[in-house]
């Protein structure tokens, strides 16, 4: 997409690209030194469309904002949330929708510390308990995750990583249209750890 055909041509970036403007608002956030962003301004532009620079897969929790923890502006990233941030069919096609219609180059599996949504699997899993309504969907969801890391020492947070880890392989293996765009280069699939107590996100 040229950047001349685009509402926000700076968000026109290599996947490489997209992960650094993900660093540097992330930086901002930590510091405390967030721009202010001129909402009003954009709207004109936004009309026409939108071409976010990433795509984010972010757990539902009130605590999690990316919008702010990247410091970034509307129409900059394509949030798809649900608790647990694991991939169900609806969330992949939203993000194939994202890497397809919007040429979206970045996407990021972004979890984070004490997730209750986590936690509730794990106890599910390892003490049987059984949870109502529909919420036994997230246990299985993060079964795989919670099965890798049950022998270890702090099992929280290693599932949570675990979960993260196993839905950015998930992502592309799921799809085929995001696993072309990947071999291609146009799109990178990556993952991130928000910490509860400074904000920072880790990327891996």
């Amino acid at each position: 997409m040229a950047q001349s055909t685009v509402p926000k041509p700076q968000n026109v970036v290599s996947p490489t690209g997209a992960l650094e403007i993900l660093r540097a608002g992330n930086r901002r956030y930590v510091e405390g030194t967030t721009k202010r962003h001129d909402f009003a301004h954009e709207r004109a532009a936004l009309q026409s469309g939108q071409n976010p620079f990433a795509a984010i897969l972010s757990c539902a929790d009130s605590r999690i904002a990316p919008e702010y923890a990247f410091d970034s502006a509307r129409g900059d990233l394509f949030v798809v949330r649900v608790a647990g941030n694991f991939l169900s069919e609806d969330g992949l096609a939203s993000l194939e929708y994202a890497v397809t219609v919007l040429s979206t180059p970045l996407i990021l599996v972004l979890g984070h510390e004490a997730c209750g949504a986590v936690s509730a699997a794990i106890k599910s899993i390892t003490h049987g308990d059984v949870l109502p309504g529909h919420l036994p969907s997230i246990v299985e969801a993060m079964r795989p995750a919670v099965d890798e890391s049950k022998s270890m020492p702090d099992i929280l947070a290693q599932t949570t990583q675990a979960n993260v880890r196993l839905t950015v392989e998930k992502i592309a293996r799921s799809s085929q249209i995001i696993a072309d765009i990947v071999e291609q280069g146009r799109v990178a699939v990556r993952g991130g750890l928000y910490r509860l107590g400074t904000g920072q996100v880790d990327f891996f």
